[in-house]
């Protein structure tokens, strides 16, 4: 009986580079965009978040003439931050007035950003990062200065 050679057929260690070159090329290009996606949605949940909490604080003064409750707070207490939350929400108010802001969390990455709502409905950017451009009189949400 003749035994036949087989030939096994695979990948040479140069096109295995090149495959992995090339994986790694897309990866450099893909990374950053993503995490500018991820960051901005943060941002977007921020915004949400704040004009939710506006709009209970005018249906508030809508029913009872201020936006305090009897203790003196804000009448629409900012909810427990959750270890999911992005963002901190914290809540001033007099009668007549409130101010909501957003600040990022240390440990979400987003330390450098705060947002802020108030009774008129004026969003304002408090802060971003170094290498964003500001818009003070909106909510900034890309790195180029623009608005949500």
């Amino acid at each position: 009986m003749k035994v036949v050679a087989r030939r096994v057929r695979a990948f040479t260690l140069i096109e295995t580079m090149i495959v992995v070159a090339i994986v790694a090329t897309l990866a450099t290009i893909a990374v950053p965009g993503y995490a500018d996606y991820v960051q901005r949605s943060r941002i977007l949940e921020a915004a949400a978040r704040l004009s939710d909490a506006a709009a209970r604080m005018q249906e508030h003064f809508l029913d009872e003439r201020t936006f305090v409750d009897a203790t003196g707070a804000c009448a629409i207490a900012p909810p427990a931050s959750a270890a999911a939350d992005v963002f901190a929400l914290t809540c001033t108010a007099t009668g007549a007035t409130f101010v909501y802001t957003a600040s990022g969390r240390a440990d979400k990455g987003m330390s450098a950003f705060s947002y802020a709502i108030d009774e008129t409905g004026a969003r304002t950017t408090i802060s971003v990062p170094s290498g964003w451009a500001r818009s003070a009189d909106c909510w900034t949400t890309r790195a180029d200065g623009t608005c949500a």
